[in-house]
């Protein structure tokens, strides 16, 4: 049977068919929020927050266990998307606030969220391997509820990052200045919070809590490689993130691999391969060359509060 063939045979399959598309919906999603993490020096935020997920996760089962439920998928997300919201805000509220550093506040969220998920699953009569498939990613066991719920999500990403993206630009290069425009300073940095609590949650199926703020910063750092404004930057990391996710997921149909780690790791290899080969090529001046290069070509940050 040639590879043609054993493609086609593979994704007949109905679940490899909801793998891809998740794949492919995450890895579009993603990026978006990556693109301002990475612009607010927050790219470890997914981390902290994805921890503190895996403590909603154990939450759920916890719930599931006092209400005589079998603890299932329905638990363990809700719980995992009322722990990152809660967890995202907190860490904003701390750094806007200034009491403590970002470093320690994410320390605290990576500390304690992954304990706190530990000992909460142990509560629950569960076990340590109860909690792989939420750590590493499980595109096997997505259903078609968990895809629809996972398009949903995906799409309210994206309708925040892209559609707002003149304001949480301007907050995320300039908070003094956006605020002098007149733009909500503080509650577009909670949604920024908010949304990239519900990132890490629709992408823990894919790659995993404790990869998952690979793929969300990775394709940005890949596209920061090759282009030069932000609208272009986030665009081209949400073709990148896509790119890697089905990719990797296709490599793993043929290879005993696990998928989350196989997209990261290829991600990873991406950058390595441009970020070597670019500088042979001379290619463009990039951001690091670009004397303003988070300015977006297309977004009159000067008026982002009129504008927005």
């Amino acid at each position: 049977m040639s590879l043609i063939d054993s493609l086609i045979s593979v994704v007949s399959s109905p679940m490899l068919q909801r793998s891809l598309i998740a794949a492919l919906v995450v890895g579009l999603a993603a990026p978006v929020i990556g693109t301002y993490l990475v612009q607010r020096r927050l790219s470890l935020l997914g981390d902290g927050v994805g921890h503190v997920a895996l403590t909603g996760v154990a939450m759920g089962w916890l719930v599931g266990s006092w209400t005589g439920a079998e603890p299932n998928d329905a638990y363990a997300v809700l719980g995992a998307v009322i722990a990152a919201v809660i967890g995202a805000i907190l860490i904003e509220v701390v750094r806007s606030r200034g009491r403590t550093s970002g470093d320690v506040a994410l320390a605290l969220l990576f500390y304690g969220g992954i304990a706190g998920g530990v000992v909460i699953i142990s509560l629950a009569g569960g076990t340590n391997a109860n909690l792989t498939a939420y750590l590493f990613g499980s595109l096997a066991t997505i259903t078609t509820g968990d895809l629809v719920m996972t398009i949903v999500m995906a799409a309210v990403i994206m309708a925040v990052g892209i559609g707002l993206r003149t304001a949480l630009f301007a907050v995320s290069q300039d908070e003094e200045f956006a605020r002098s425009t007149g733009l909500p300073v503080q509650v577009l940095n909670i949604l920024i919070a908010v949304v990239a609590a519900l990132t890490v949650t629709v992408s823990m199926r894919v790659v995993g809590l404790l990869l998952v703020s690979a793929l969300m910063i990775v394709p940005v750092a890949i596209a920061q490689l090759v282009t030069s404004s932000f609208r272009r930057t986030m665009f081209t990391a949400m073709g990148v993130g896509a790119a890697v996710c089905v990719i990797g997921l296709v490599i793993t149909f043929f290879h005993r691999l696990a998928p989350g780690a196989t997209i990261v790791v290829l991600a990873i290899c991406v950058y390595a391969v441009i970020a070597a080969v670019r500088p042979l090529l001379g290619a463009g001046r990039g951001r690091a060359a670009d004397p303003h290069p988070d300015m977006d070509d297309d977004v009159n940050v000067s008026n982002a509060g009129a504008q927005e």
